[in-house]
Order: C-alpha cells, then sequence, then structure tokens
C-alpha cells in the first residue's frame, strides 16, 4: 500500500509542477497556537500518507527566536507579513518560487505583489485580518469604534481590559490614539506614547494572547483582538461586537512559508501548494474564522462568515494599515518602551 502511495504522490506532484515529492514521509509544521484546521491536516495526511505534527507559537517574535537558536526539525513556519520581510532578509526562509506552482493560479491577484514578498518567491497566503479590540455592549452601551475605550477607558471597563501581550500592536495603536505616525523614532512623541502607556496599564486586567479564553469565561469584558478571535468568541459571548476604531487599525497576513534547509522539503512545497486550493483554503477560514486570499475560497466557507461583521468591514471604517518592520534603531526604542511597561 505505501509503495503505491509513493507512486500516487510522486505522480501528482509532477503535475503540481513542483518538483518531485519525498514517499510517504514527515512534515513539521510550526504555527500560531489554536490555528490550523484538523480537517485540513488529515485531509493532506490521506492525500499524500505523509504525516503531520505541529508546535505552536504565541508571536512572531517567539517563533523568530526559536528559528534563530537553532531549532531544527521544522519545514513549515506560518509568519505575519512583517516577519516574512524580516526572515527573508535573514535568509531563513527556502525560495521555493510558489509563483509557479499549479494552485498559485488562485491567489488573489491583490496579494501578490505584497510588500512582504513582492511576486510571491517564498510565500502563499493564510489567512489575513485586521488587529482592533473586541468590547462586550452589554457593559459598555456606547461607541465602540474608538481607540479611547483601551487608553482612556471609561469606569464600567476600568480593570476589565486585556491587551494583547504583544509589543507592535500595542506600541501601534497608542501611536494611533495620538496621531502619530509608526516606526517612529520622535524621541518626545514617544516620551508622549510611554506616558499614555503607563497610564492606561492602571485600567487594564491582563495582557495576554488567549483572546477568546478571556472573553468567553467573562474575565474581561474588553480584549485588543484579531478579527477571526472575535468572531469565534462572539459566537459563544453574543453581546459582544468587534470595533473598527476611528484612528486606524492594523491589517496583516499570515503566509505559509518553508525554512531553509527543511528536512522534507518536497513535503513541505506539496503542502504549500495544497493550501492554495479554494476548498482547502476554506476548510482553513471555517476553522481559524479569517479571510483567506484565495480566489474561490469564500464559495465553501460557512455561510455565518460570509455576512459576519468581524469579517465584512463597514463601509465608513478606516482602511487597515499594513506597517513594514521597522528599522532596528526604532525597534530599540520600542524594546525600552515595552519593558518599562511589561515591569
Amino acid at each position: 500500500m505505501r509503495g503505491i502511495t509513493f507512486s500516487i504522490t510522486m505522480a501528482i506532484a509532477l503535475a503540481m509542477g513542483i518538483g518531485q515529492a519525498t514517499a510517504a514521509g514527515e512534515l513539521h509544521i510550526y504555527n500560531w497556537g489554536n490555528y490550523t484546521s484538523p480537517d485540513l491536516i488529515k485531509k493532506f495526511e490521506s492525500a499524500y500518507d505523509v504525516k503531520v505534527t505541529i508546535d505552536d507559537y504565541d508571536s512572531n517574535e517567539d517563533m523568530l527566536a526559536k528559528i534563530k537558536s537553532g531549532a531544527t526539525g521544522y519545514d513549515i513556519v506560518v509568519p505575519g507579513d512583517y516577519m516574512v520581510a524580516i526572515m527573508i532578509k535573514e535568509g531563513l526562509l527556502a525560495k521555493t518560487e510558489p509563483n509557479s506552482m499549479s494552485n498559485f493560479k488562485n491567489v488573489d491577484p491583490k496579494w501578490v505583489d505584497v510588500y512582504w514578498d513582492k511576486g510571491r518567491h517564498y510565500s502563499v497566503p493564510w489567512q489575513w485580518g485586521t488587529t482592533a479590540f473586541t468590547v462586550d455592549t452589554a457593559v459598555y452601551k456606547g461607541d465602540v469604534n474608538t481607540l479611547a475605550l483601551m487608553f482612556d477607558p471609561p469606569a464600567e471597563l476600568k480593570g476589565r481590559i486585556n491587551m494583547l501581550n504583544d509589543m507592535n500592536d500595542v506600541i501601534n495603536a497608542g501611536l494611533r490614539y495620538l496621531g502619530y505616525p509608526r516606526c517612529n523614532s520622535n524621541k518626545d512623541q514617544l516620551k508622549e506614547l510611554t506616558t499614555l502607556l503607563l497610564k492606561a496599564k492602571e485600567s487594564w486586567r491582563t495582557m495576554d494572547y488567549a483572546t477568546i479564553e478571556k472573553l468567553t469565561s467573562n474575565d474581561v469584558d474588553l480584549s485588543q483582538n484579531w478579527n477571526g478571535a472575535a468572531m469565534r468568541a462572539r459566537l459563544q459571548r453574543p453581546t459582544l461586537k468587534y470595533a473598527y476604531p476611528k484612528e486606524g487599525f492594523t491589517g496583516w497576513m499570515d503566509n505559509v512559508a518553508i525554512l531553509k534547509g527543511a528536512p522534507n522539503m518536497e513535503n513541505a512545497k506539496l503542502f504549500m501548494n495544497f493550501v492554495m486550493d479554494p476548498e482547502n483554503a476554506a476548510l482553513i477560514s471555517n476553522f481559524a474564522r479569517y479571510a483567506n486570499g484565495i480566489v474561490g475560497g469564500e464559495k465553501g466557507m460557512d455561510k455565518e462568515m460570509t455576512d459576519a461583521p468581524e469579517i465584512i468591514m463597514p463601509a465608513d471604517a478606516p482602511a487597515p494599515e499594513f506597517v513594514p518592520p521597522c528599522e532596528q534603531n526604532v525597534v530599540e526604542l520600542y524594546n525600552k518602551i515595552w519593558e518599562r511597561l511589561k515591569q
């Protein structure tokens, strides 16, 4: 049976135009926690007789640190847009030319010439979305579309706020609230930002990535959040609402990429091509609750997703801002602010 699978797998791989596949082997994926569809993995394992193992991480920075520390054995990583740019610059990703794979024709053209991988030589879309916040409208009944709820909260939300334990998301939100640009090295503006964050922290309960758990357990009534996680939380706590703050919010895309020197390179290429199939992209979206960037992927998405307020932005919402990686001198300034905030 294994020999038969080997022949089929090779034939499929050659038809895809991605080279000869490894026979009935393994694939090791390093992805964000609670973000990989079990149905997708089962389908891939069945199609190619490849055993998939998954480890997870909480942030782009955690993933990068582990890879740079010499962690071996991983094939696939799923970095955010700015982290793809960093990893390409540092020579950590394999140039697999996914733009020549058979399913690349399904990638939405607007996600091809992206700033982090122009022309898509290293990565393909996984999921994309926005980062703002979720608030319980049964607790706070005013206008939710302002960052003031996180940085100058009303009495009913004080002590009931969770922020992401993420330097870039917290600092960028603070800069937007103050009306200052991102990747900011202006020391006067950063001093004002630091004062804002330290004062606001007095009203925060936690800083944690477990946003769904925090909200659905009623541990907090507002959490900085990603839109897909916001939808998953709302389905369990219906009074939750995802905000589109007037001051702006972050847009992002997570991407499938293959590490340079991946031990299961051909199986990793099979997986990269696999996630660009619309049916498979829909499996990812139905689990993670984000849009996928694959043309036709929406056809297989659950109906509750296609009209969800967390997925379909209102016409009057600001356009999401995709923030490129900052220069090292800015990162060092941000690190100092973050260290003070986390003390």
